[in-house]
């Protein structure tokens, strides 16, 4: 199977609501109910590139591709508007400026062609080998490579050499004819290697197009291209390279929709500078697959240039996108990296700008491990189902940071927009571990249905203001380990339920500034939080192991603080006490002080 859809049991009843009182320095303590471990998720999606490729289509690399014996070679030689053929001239037709190459073999083909084509068009079952020694080919009226027929054809970039290829934007075709409709055009499965230099200039329609598979093993490529840049319609599989595409369309596609094992991309290294005017990145029917690679992507002009009737994604895939590594800048008009199906981020390093979501799946995401940062986004992370694991995550999101399908308001959606989601109970966030720091001008952590934490740390800062919230659940909260810090507005304040098997706390206060302290101090007076948010802040909600029951803690804001400080919080910090504002003692799973 193609997708993998775990089944959630429907685990959570209630919705605790807090009401938005100022701070009157009493404590007010809610009965205890019975105890619940927060579930754990064990059946998340998490496929792997190996288990991925096991459903698809193998690729066409066979042993020996990869390297040419240029003894027996025959020589294509272009002289302008000529061409000479010297070795196997049987195996070249010659007519003005195309040349046909009609056998399987080993070809060199070097020089100048003005306004001709070299063409492939063999019933052989052999590969075809052409080796590009500093050529320069145009044609004003089609395509300046074309591949016909071939069971396999490979070109080769010798080391040191620069070959440009470059047509026009009219092509005159034969009657019920629409192809070639790329400058270097292949009906067969096509590879290439080499280190040298491929300069592909597509004025018409795409720059690089195989119908079949397409293999790229090394290279030095300049892409330019009025449509799609680099295309391999049944697969796209890159191992290495140099990349620099501008496009007015995708830079990289795969686009059989036709065969579930076909349409799928994967990158297991490169280096991508990816500019597209109005398309994605990569852009993969089925599976979009990364081991590694350095990747630099702007599409649709940047975040600013949010536009909905454009797709202008940096990663996207229809069934699965799963990335094992990489370092990726992402600055997208669209999302950054979005899955119909599941997204698995098992490593990587990211930076994200994006005009819409920075990464979203309508079904799944699982992030394992990895490094992401999100400087822009209209939401952070968005799915049916989240599931973190771990990895460093910080994002900003001008609505919800984190968004279940979307929450009861749906923000999940842009005014207008339909966001391919329906409002569900059976959508879940499960924090299993990481450390997450989200800035939010919507809700904070918000879920259709319910939330579970586990282990690791989530850091929320916002909303300021708005009828949002830090939390923001139609179900329920369960929370059995790892420490939640959010800070943000009163408005619609919600805590993790009262049955979690660890305690929490919520303080009510009067407005404070971005970047007041916020401290508390077990009876002893040894520091239990220190924090400095972000944004203004009228409520703080809490929970950590050190909420021990029986223990009275005092709550401070304002003062100062000296020590080790990431993110606003603070590590054994010393503390010079402000503003007392409260003092409790836990005797309950939720602490509520006004």
């Amino acid at each position: 199977m193609k997708i993998t859809q775990a089944i959630y049991p429907v685990l959570f009843l209630g919705i605790l609501f807090s009401s938005c009182n100022q701070n009157d320095g009493d404590d007010i303590i809610i009965e205890d109910e019975d105890e619940v471990e927060a579930p754990v998720n064990s059946d998340y999606f998490d496929d792997d590139i190996s288990s991925a490729m096991e459903a698809n289509k193998a690729d066409h690399e066979e042993s020996g591709d990869d390297s040419y014996d240029t003894n027996d070679a025959t020589i294509i030689q272009l002289n302008g508007s000529s061409i000479s053929v010297s070795g196997t001239v049987a195996d070249v037709t010659v007519s003005g400026t195309l040349a046909t190459i009609t056998n399987s073999g080993t070809y060199i083909i070097q020089g100048t062609l003005n306004d001709g084509q070299i063409a492939v068009d063999t019933e052989s079952e052999e590969a075809v080998k052409i080796i590009l020694n500093e050529v320069t080919a145009s044609n004003s009226s089609n395509a300046p490579f074309n591949v016909i027929s071939a069971e396999k054809v490979i070109v080769f970039l010798p080391d040191g050499t620069s070959n440009t290829f470059s047509d026009t934007e009219n092509y005159v075709f034969e009657d019920d004819d629409d192809e070639p409709n790329a400058t270097f055009f292949s009906k067969a499965d096509l590879s290439i290697y080499g280190n040298g230099k491929l300069t592909i200039n597509g004025n018409y329609n795409d720059a690089l197009t195989s119908k079949d598979g397409l293999v790229i093993g090394g290279g030095e490529f300049i892409i330019n291209s009025v449509d799609d840049g680099i295309r391999g319609k049944d697969y796209l599989v890159i191992n290495g390279g140099d990349f620099t595409l501008n496009t007015d369309g995708d830079a990289f596609k795969s686009d059989n929709d036709d065969d579930e094992d076909r349409g799928y991309i994967l990158i297991n290294d490169g280096v991508f500078d990816v500019t597209t005017t109005g398309g994605d990145g990569f852009s993969a029917e089925t599976d979009l697959m990364v081991v590694a690679g350095t990747f630099e992507l702007s599409t649709g002009g940047g975040s600013s240039n949010y536009d909905e009737d454009v797709s202008a994604k940096g990663l996207k895939a229809v069934v699965n996108n799963l990335i094992e590594g990489g370092t990726f800048t992402i600055d997208s008009a669209d999302d950054a990296v979005h899955c119909d199906g599941n997204i698995a981020i098992h490593y990587g390093t990211f930076d994200i700008a994006s005009g819409d979501d920075a990464i979203h799946a309508d079904e799944q995401l699982t992030i394992n491990d990895g490094k992401i940062t999100i400087t822009e986004s209209y939401e952070g992370l968005e799915s049916n189902v989240i599931t973190i694991n771990g990895g460093e995550i910080r994002l900003v999101s001008s609505d919800d940071g984190i968004n279940a399908a979307g929450g009861a308001d749906s923000s999940g959606t842009r005014p207008g927009q339909s966001n391919g989601f329906s409002s569900s109970s059976n959508s879940y966030i499960y924090f299993q571990g990481g450390y997450i720091v989200v800035e939010a001008g919507g809700d904070g952590i918000d879920a259709n249905g319910s939330i579970s934490m586990t282990a690791g740390t989530v850091i929320v800062n916002g909303p300021a203001s708005g009828a949002n919230g830090i939390l923001d659940f139609d179900g329920s909260f369960h929370i059995s380990g790892g420490t939640l810090i959010g800070a943000g507005t009163s408005n619609m304040a919600q805590t993790p339920s009262s049955d979690s098997d660890q305690n929490s706390m919520i303080v009510y206060l009067s407005q404070q500034t971005a970047n007041t302290l916020f401290a508390i101090e077990d009876s002893d007076g040894n520091n239990v939080l220190t924090f400095s948010p972000s944004l203004r802040y009228a409520a703080v909600v809490y929970s950590s192991p050190s909420l021990e029951d029986g223990k009275k803690f005092n709550i401070y804001t304002g003062g100062s603080a000296s020590g080790t400080e990431s993110d606003g919080l603070y590590t054994s910090p010393t503390y010079t006490q402000g503003t007392l504002v409260g003092s409790f003692t836990v005797t309950s799973n939720i602490t509520t002080v006004r």
